[in-house]
Order: structure tokens, then C-alpha cells, then sequence
């Protein structure tokens, strides 16, 4: 396969637009065996109807098949991943969600477009065990198409929520999906997320290091299942939507001799297809691509490539061998996520030429500065910090107008990648360290890697209340690095 040498600026646009082993090795006597499992999961599909999309979701602690192993997770409707649910612009959500955890818990529409008020995506509701509660919002009728997300997301929760497996796709179909080129590709939806695992098929609670480095698995998964098998038709186009839903990880990702057409970020469709060699998402981010059966039948790995996101190890002259973070391990050599193999043929399918035009957003009205970085708190140890403060209920960090425009200057001061994630409006990258944006495109969560200064852009449009900012690894949003905001008339 073709050798690239990784530049951090190779994966600028996806900013803009938006571990060989990952098995464990065979346990030792007498533990539970992992086997390699090629066959993808096939989450139930819940699709709105007339207008409605309606879903009693259910979460819960269960044992699951994970990846050819009797595993004990937390899972929505007892399925790793969750039940996708699929709806349109316009349509109502009304999901009667019932907690079956020994904690409290809620839930979070990850890059929906909706009110953050009310039962609808609120992430300040609280959710007791055993608890009922019915989330309804509709979808604007202007929404765009796109790939999200829910999981849960009750502060101080979140990291031990979804690493125990509580995460399902959030699709809303749409402008995009309509074009020719696009409605004729073969869809494969690749949910990725990794645990960490006992012999007994249990979670392993994270060191204190683990939760400041943020928790890794060696244990990946696409849609809950180890290294599975996606067909290509040769001559045909394959559609990918890819959610990087683990709580720390970060995915640099290369189909071998196979480039990827970036058609969608976060937030919805580019104008126009990109061409990339690598695609490299952080936790929360999701991406759709396009891959041409244009090769040699045979089969191609689809790799995770190293990637050094930083760590406590930079400190106080290497407290930390390289090999570890705290308990979650780096990932030193490429590693098969999936196998995808050629089978029959079909008339050649031609790539889209022009996607769905993206706004230009006008100059802001202000500009504001956020530093992240870490520190001590006494009697808690290491935290993360925006601006110098931990996240606090009861504070409102940062008043908008509605309709306002906006930029934002994030400043990474810290030793670690942290992505930055803003609930309800989406945003686009301005420039990163001085260096403009090659083109426009939607997202809701981006990368800051130490030293860098990355601006965006956002318009906070048609829903007031409060929401939140926050780093997407997970454990540091628990340990502090989240801000409330608060949309204002």
C-alpha cells in the first residue's frame, strides 16, 4: 500500500468540513476467549412515520456478544450500538426513555440542531434510576441531512456512561441523500468505539492517570462487532458514515489504496467532494465518504493509524513510559479495523460533482477567547480548565444573543489534543494558527492541539436557554473542562 508520511496539517480540512492487534491477546486459561468476528451489526432501525418518529429506549446494564465474547455492558434497548433511529426535517421526536441504570443518567442529541430546553436536548434534565421520562422536540424543517449521534450526558457520568457502552446513530435523511450520485451508493453505517475488558467480560474501572489522559480500550469495535467484513462491488460507488463514538480515542483512518471522497462533515454536506488519503476523527466527530470500486478485486484493510494525541507523559520530565497512558495503552503500530472485500460488478458509477452549497456566514459581532489547559484542585487532584475555571452548575459561563454572530478564539496552552464540542449550533473553521480555512463546511466539534490557536465561526440561530461547550474526551469534561452557555433574546 501506498507509504505516507502523517503531517497534522494533512487533516486540516477535516477540521474545516469537520489499538494489530486491537484484540486482546487470548486470555490465559479458564478466561473468556476473544475471537476475530467479521459479521457487521445490524442495529434495529427505528424510521419516523407520518411525520413522527416515536421510540420507547430503554438503558440498562445487560450481557451482550461483543466481539465474539459474553461481555456486561450498559446498553440502549439491550443492543451495542443502540437502535439507529433515522427521521427527516420537520418531523416530530418522541422517545419514552426509561432509566434501568443503578445511576442517574439522561440523554444527548449530538450535533441535532434543536432546543436545548424543555424535554428536548437537555442536558441539565436528570434521570433517577428506575425513572421514566418522555424527550420530545421536533426537527426544524430546514434541518440538514446529516450523521449524529445520541449518548448519555449527565456531568460527572459521561466517560463511565458511554465507555460502558451506552451510545446509537441519530440519522436525519434529507437534501443529500437525494442526489443521484449519492441515492445510488451501496450505505454502511461504521459506529467505532472501544472497551476495555476483564477476564470476565467485565468493564475495568480506569486509574486515576487513565481519567486524566481520558480512557482508552484495547478492545475496538465497529457497531459492536472486531474487525468485520463490508462488501464492494467493483465498478460501484460505497457510501461510509463513520461516528468516532469512543470516549477518549482518537481514529486516523486509510483505506489501503483506496482514496476517500469527503462528502459531509459533522454538520451536514460540502459543497463539492474532497479527496483524501487519511481521515482523522476525534471523539464525538463523524464524517460520511465515498470509496470507488475502482481496484484489483481482492480484499483491503481499512487501518487505524498511530496517532500521538499527548499526555500526562510530557510532563515532569516523562512521568510516564511511552508504551502507556495511565492505564490505556498507545497504540505504536497500524492496527485492521475492517476488512473491505470485492464482489460481483456493476455499470460504473460516477462521483457527484456538486453537493449542497454552504453558507458564507458574515463577519462576526464579537470575539471571544477561551484558554484550555489543566491544573490542581485541592482534594481533586488534576482537573481541566477553561479560562482558568472548572465547570460549575451554577454558573453561567457565556451569554449570546440569539442570531448573533460570533467567533471564537480556542487556545490550547495544555500538553494534550483536547476537541472542543458546542451543543445545539454548529459552527465552521475560520483558521488555525493564522492559516485560513481552505473551504467552508459545518461542524460541532474541533480539534485544538497544544500551542495551536483555532478560530470558528458560529450563528446562534433560533433556539434560546442554556446548553454547554466542552472537551469531547470525555474524562476531561467530568474532570472540569465544560462551560455553560446561556442564548439569550
Amino acid at each position: 500500500m501506498d507509504k505516507l508520511k502523517f503531517n497534522r496539517r494533512q487533516f486540516f480540512f477535516l477540521s474545516a468540513a469537520s489499538a494489530g492487534a486491537v484484540l486482546l491477546s487470548q486470555q490465559q486459561s479458564g478466561r473468556t476467549q476473544i475471537s476475530s468476528d467479521n459479521q457487521i451489526a445490524l442495529a434495529q432501525v427505528h424510521a419516523s412515520t407520518d411525520g413522527v418518529l416515536a421510540l420507547d429506549l430503554e438503558a440498562s446494564y445487560r450481557t451482550v456478544n461483543l466481539g465474539g465474547i459474553q461481555a456486561y455492558l450498559l446498553a440502549y434497548n439491550g443492543q451495542i450500538p443502540g437502535p439507529r433511529l433515522e427521521a427527516k426535517p420537520g418531523d416530530t421526536v418522541r422517545l419514552r426513555f426509561t432509566n434501568s441504570l443503578t445511576q442517574p443518567t439522561n440523554l444527548h442529541y449530538h450535533g441535532l440542531h434543536v432546543t436545548p430546553t424543555g424535554n428536548a436536548d437537555n442536558v441539565f434534565l436528570v434521570i433517577p434510576p428506575g425513572e421514566t421520562l418522555t424527550y420530545e422536540f421536533t426537527i426544524p424543517s430546514n434541518h440538514p441531512s446529516g450523521t449524529f449521534w445520541y449518548h448519555p450526558h449527565l456531568h460527572g457520568l459521561v466517560a463511565e456512561q458511554l465507555f460502558g457502552g451506552l451510545a446509537g446513530l441519530f440519522i436525519v435523511r434529507g437534501e443529500l441523500d437525494e442526489i443521484p450520485e449519492i441515492k445510488a451508493a451501496k450505505e454502511e453505517f461504521l459506529l467505532l468505539k472501544d472497551f476495555e475488558l476483564d477476564r470476565n467480560g467485565r468493564i475495568i474501572q480506569p486509574s486515576p492517570m487513565a481519567r486524566m489522559t481520558g480512557r482508552e480500550g484495547r478492545l475496538v469495535t465497529i457497531n459492536g462487532r472486531v474487525k468485520p467484513t463490508f462488501s464492494i462491488a467493483t465498478g460501484d460507488l460505497l457510501r461510509l458514515r463513520i461516528v468516532n463514538a469512543s470516549t477518549s480515542r482518537f481514529y486516523r483512518l486509510e483505506l489501503e489504496n483506496h482514496p476517500f471522497y469527503l462528502i459531509a462533515s459533522d454538520g451536514g454536506a460540502l459543497s463539492e467532494p474532497v479527496e483524501v488519503r487519511q481521515l482523522l476523527l476525534s471523539p464525538g466527530e463523524r464524517t460520511e465518504v465515498l470509496v470507488r470500486g475502482e481496484r484489483e478485486p481482492g480484499q483491503y484493510r481499512l487501518l487505524n493509524l498511530p496517532y500521538d494525541r499527548g499526555g500526562m507523559g510530557m510532563m515532569g520530565g516523562g512521568m510516564m513510559g511511552r508504551g502507556m497512558r495511565g492505564g490505556s495503552f498507545t497504540q505504536r503500530n497500524p492496527e485492521t479495523l475492517a476488512t473491505f472485500t470485492y464482489s460481483n460488478s456493476t455499470a460504473s458509477l460516477p462521483l457527484p460533482q456538486q453537493l449542497i452549497p454552504v453558507e458564507e456566514l458574515p463577519e462576526p459581532e464579537t470575539v471571544r477567547r477561551f484558554q484550555i489547559n489543566h491544573g490542581m484542585a485541592p482534594g481533586m487532584g488534576m482537573v481541566f480548565l477553561i479560562n482558568g475555571q472548572t465547570y460549575s452548575s451554577n454558573r453561567i459561563d457565556t451569554r449570546v444573543r440569539l442570531n448573533a454572530v460570533e467567533d471564537w478564539e480556542l487556545v490550547n496552552t495544555g500538553v494534550m489534543d483536547h476537541p472542543l464540542h458546542i451543543h445545539v449550533n454548529n459552527f465552521q473553521l475560520v483558521s488555525r494558527n493564522g492559516r485560513a480555512s481552505p473551504y467552508r463546511a459545518w461542524k460541532d466539534t474541533v480539534v485544538v492541539s497544544p500551542g495551536e490557536t483555532v478560530r470558528i465561526r458560529t450563528r446562534f440561530a433560533d433556539f434560546t436557554g442554556k446548553t454547554v461547550y466542552h472537551c469531547h474526551i470525555l474524562d476531561h469534561e467530568d474532570l472540569g473542562m465544560m462551560g455553560t452557555m446561556e442564548i439569550t433574546n
